[in-house]
């Protein structure tokens, strides 16, 4: 069968293919303004960063509730696919820890307002919070276990309690500009190392 039909159209495979990519960098531009602005921002702000008129975004996204579940949801998948990236790429293991942490912590901020957004939808915000689990918990393992292979960190500490930890670092950042969560989880990383031998 030829990719392409007789009368020289592509297919819907391949529009669906863009609508798929178009799709994707929307979701990335409303995540980068929730990032600055808060999941509250102005959707002509986000048409604006994705360069696509708002209609676009309310064709996608019904509801600003709609938009901010793909973008959780994107985020969670972006965040579970980069650390297996970083593993091989990063210097060391802990480097490679320490960069995930980092979109992790970008990705909470975001997911702060998540309920508020969502309303009365218990079941949805509960449906979201078990995907998140089930996609990150075993990937920050897999990066505290190569790190503690290396040598890079003390063993003992469990995926789901250092996620969790990070969480409750990110919470105060909403409503007080004078406190950075990332310092603290800087902090908390320093306390995971394994002192260095004179």
């Amino acid at each position: 069968m030829s990719a392409s039909s007789p009368s020289g159209e592509v297919p819907a495979r391949g529009k669906r293919a863009d609508a798929v990519r178009n799709q994707q960098a929307l979701l990335s531009a409303a995540a980068a303004v929730f990032v600055t602005s808060g999941v509250d921002a102005p959707i002509r702000e986000i048409a604006a960063t994705a360069g696509v008129g708002m209609g676009t975004i309310y064709r996608h996204f019904p509801t600003r509730a709609d938009l901010v579940v793909a973008v959780y949801r994107h985020q969670v998948d972006a965040c579970a696919e980069a650390g297996p990236t970083l593993l091989t790429s990063a210097e060391s293991p802990f480097a490679a820890l320490r960069q995930w942490i980092d979109l992790f912590v970008d990705f909470l901020v975001t997911k702060h307002g998540l309920a508020t957004a969502m309303q009365s939808d218990s079941s949805g915000f509960d449906a979201l919070h078990a995907y998140f689990l089930d996609r990150l918990v075993p990937v920050c393992a897999q990066l505290l276990d190569a790190a503690v292979t290396a040598g890079d960190i003390r063993p003992g500490t469990h995926a789901y309690e250092l996620m969790r930890g990070i969480g409750n670092l990110c919470i105060g950042r909403d409503n007080d500009p004078r406190y950075d969560p990332r310092r603290l989880v800087e902090l908390l990383l320093q306390g995971l190392q394994r002192p260095q031998s004179p």
